[in-house]
């Protein structure tokens, strides 16, 4: 089994409705995927956005990654983030993990995503959690 984490930050307002449209699909498409044991968002500080899910494995993860209407969200990340961060690990129990340990994984072991604008932080390969 394993976890995936991710917190992206929108660089405006102006993405909001847009950006929660393709999040809301994404998470109904998320909850009935095929392998997802759980799936939860957040909003933190500003504009920024996070997501936790639970997966069976591996394949079935990438699965959901590569479908509709994930894949067609995905794209619009560029222009409308600043900063975007990801991560998988495994996991051993059925329980979701915290929002703390999804939070100490993106800082461990994250993968930051391109975005065409990025905040300074995120230019220094910095992965920021607020």
């Amino acid at each position: 089994m394993l976890a995936a984490a991710t917190r992206l930050r929108l660089r405006s307002w102006r993405f909001l409705i847009p950006f929660a449209i393709h999040a809301s699909r994404s998470q109904k498409q998320a909850s009935s995927a095929a392998g997802c044991l759980g799936v939860l968002t957040r909003k933190t500080s500003g504009w920024a956005f996070w997501t936790l899910s639970t997966w069976e494995n591996d394949e079935l993860l990438r699965g959901f990654l590569r479908g509709s209407p994930h894949r067609e969200a995905m794209p619009k990340l560029f222009p409308w983030c600043d900063e975007a961060v990801t991560v998988h690990w495994q996991i051993t129990s059925l329980q979701m993990p915290t929002w703390e340990e999804a939070a100490l994984q993106l800082q461990r072991g994250g993968r930051l995503l391109r975005v065409k604008y990025p905040s300074d932080a995120h230019r220094g390969g910095e992965i920021s959690l607020t």
